[in-house]
């Protein structure tokens, strides 16, 4: 295994986390922006205010891309244990 491989499977195994990531983690920015404008705007200071909406906005993202996150691992791993062969030579 070249170091040009092993440069290519981490770039390849970074590449799908962030693309997992990347639904819930703005989704919650997005979220936090919003209340946190609001709360600044009403001068309500109350830090449980966000948890609630951003806990069901997160829920929402998982339901509406999780469909979408499960495919693109399993046609990672299936790619990755494709491959091991031409890893190995």
């Amino acid at each position: 295994m070249t170091d040009t491989k092993i440069v290519e499977l981490g770039l390849q195994a970074m590449t799908i986390s962030a693309k997992m990531c990347a639904p819930v983690l703005i989704t919650a920015l997005l979220i936090g922006f919003a209340i946190s404008l609001f709360q600044s705007v009403t001068q309500i200071q109350e830090a449980t205010l966000s948890f609630v909406p951003k806990a069901v906005g997160v829920g929402a993202a998982i339901l509406f891309s999780g469909n979408w996150m499960l495919h693109e691992m399993v046609t990672y791993t299936t790619q990755l244990f494709e491959n091991i062969p031409s890893l190995l030579a």
